[in-house]
């Protein structure tokens, strides 16, 4: 719904699952909050594995039992090389009951993810809705005015760009971006299966990349597998007999006969980081705020915890009567997403390099991490917490990957 009002004190760009995540969590502090983002039906079958604190907010948004049963629960996660290198590293199996969950979390399609948000949106009273785009964003030191495409006019105290990589928001504000594209490409597509997938979700890891294959309900799983440009485009360009074969010969037959199921996509891959999170009463979400490559799972989970932090942020910057979009208040989200960002970040980027390198000395180090970390109980449960969230949100209280969820 739109209340007719232009003045609110959050105004959210971009309809993603980042932005409506981050729409929902400020309407619910009590912000008065608008949205500006178009409905439109999510476009493919692409996918997104939910771990950790992501579960949790969608719980604490009533959004997560809308959708629930359209996702697959991921209880053991496999890492396997499959490089044919002389120097291999063991494989690694990573099970949740390890560390006193039920689950890591869960795989579900982002369209089904988009319709449970979509239909809380709407029953929000405190969420304007403005079935447009933004076509002008002018930040000056009280307030940031909104120009829709349509030729609405609002303002905002605070502006919350969740508009993607080329991100109108963050060109509003005069962040600036560092860019680095990779020699890799991901194909997405999905497949049904003869074998049940038991919940594992398993990680082949090839010289040009990781290959994983995620559970879905039923017999069926996601795929993203990551290649050399070149190789990527001849699978996307094969029969759907061809591609069933590759698939079922890259998964080694563990999920036994593989058919694919129509849809494919392809993107090239990139990683992206702005000078800053915030400025200009403008804070960043989502992909505005970091592109990563789809390598353990992060980017949406990422995003959601931009919504959940904006979300704290505002609330206990209202309830101390300040202004939610002044420099005090925004510089806290800056300085609450640059750690957890530049640390996930560089984490998928070495694990990347390392699988990456024909170079002997780091192959035979990655070969003994994962020794390690297969072989030694606490250094696994360790790096199980931190592939669910950053400890050091557990302790400020965001989320709880101790207990099953």
């Amino acid at each position: 719904m739109n209340d007719g009002s232009g003045t609110h004190d959050a105004v959210v760009i971009g309809g993603g699952p980042a932005g409506l995540g981050a729409a929902i969590a400020l309407a619910e502090t009590g912000a008065r909050t608008a949205l500006v983002a178009r409905r439109v039906p999510y476009p493919d079958n692409r996918t997104t594995a939910l771990l950790g604190d992501s579960v949790d907010l969608l719980e604490r948004l009533e959004v997560w039992p809308r959708c629930r049963e359209q996702a697959a629960a991921l209880r053991v996660m496999r890492l396997v090389d499959d490089t044919g290198r002389l120097i291999r590293a063991p494989e690694v199996r990573f099970a949740c009951e390890e560390i006193g969950l039920d689950v890591f979390g869960y795989n579900i399609e982002n369209r089904a993810l988009i319709e449970a948000l979509e239909q809380r949106a709407a029953e929000l009273p405190g969420l304007a809705r403005y079935d447009d785009e933004a076509a002008t964003i002018s930040p000056d030191d009280v307030e940031v005015a909104i120009q829709t495409r349509a030729g609405q006019s609002l303002t905002a105290r605070l502006v919350v760009g969740a508009d993607g990589r080329q991100s109108l928001c963050r060109q509003a504000a005069g962040i600036e971006v560092s860019r680095r594209s990779l020699d890799q490409t991901a194909l997405t597509f999905n497949i049904s299966h003869s074998r049940p997938h038991r919940n594992i979700s398993t990680e082949f890891h090839t010289p040009q990349g990781p290959c994983v294959f995620v559970p879905l309900p039923g017999d069926r799983s996601s795929v993203v597998w990551v290649a050399a440009p070149r190789e990527a485009e001849r699978l996307i360009a094969s029969s759907d007999d061809e591609l069933s074969e590759a698939a079922e010969r890259q998964s080694h037959s563990i999920l036994g006969r593989v058919s694919v199921e129509p849809g494919r996509h392809i993107f090239p891959l990139g990683i992206e980081q702005p000078r800053q999170f915030a400025k200009a009463r403008i804070v960043l979400v989502g992909e505005a705020a970091h592109v990563v490559p789809p390598i353990g799972a992060q980017g949406l989970n990422l995003g959601l915890r931009d919504a959940a932090d904006i979300a704290d942020i505002v609330r206990d910057a209202m309830l101390a009567g300040e202004d939610p979009g002044s420099p005090q208040v925004i510089k806290r989200y800056d300085s609450a997403r640059r750690s957890d960002v530049a640390s996930r970040i560089l984490a998928i980027d070495v694990a990347n390099r390392s699988l990456l390198s024909d170079f002997l000395p780091v192959q035979s180090l990655r070969a003994v991490g994962m020794h390690l970390i297969g072989s030694v109980g606490a250094i696994r449960r360790l790096a199980m917490r931190e592939g669910l969230a950053p400890s050091w949100r557990r302790s400020r209280g965001h989320g709880n990957t101790s207990r099953p969820l």
